[in-house]
């Protein structure tokens, strides 16, 4: 493989890595929102 097709893959497999973490980031940032809006309607249900 060329030099040119080395970089672009190394490239291409880097911005892949970062939409990745991206998006478990914001998976977990859902859940966790996701888990705050349960715990507010468990204690509306109890009251």
């Amino acid at each position: 493989m060329s030099e040119k097709g080395k970089a672009r893959r190394a490239a291409y497999e880097e911005r892949q890595e970062r939409k990745a973490k991206k998006i478990v980031n914001w998976i977990f940032v859902v859940l966790v929102l996701l888990a705050i809006c349960f715990i507010a309607y468990t204690f509306t249900i109890v009251q």
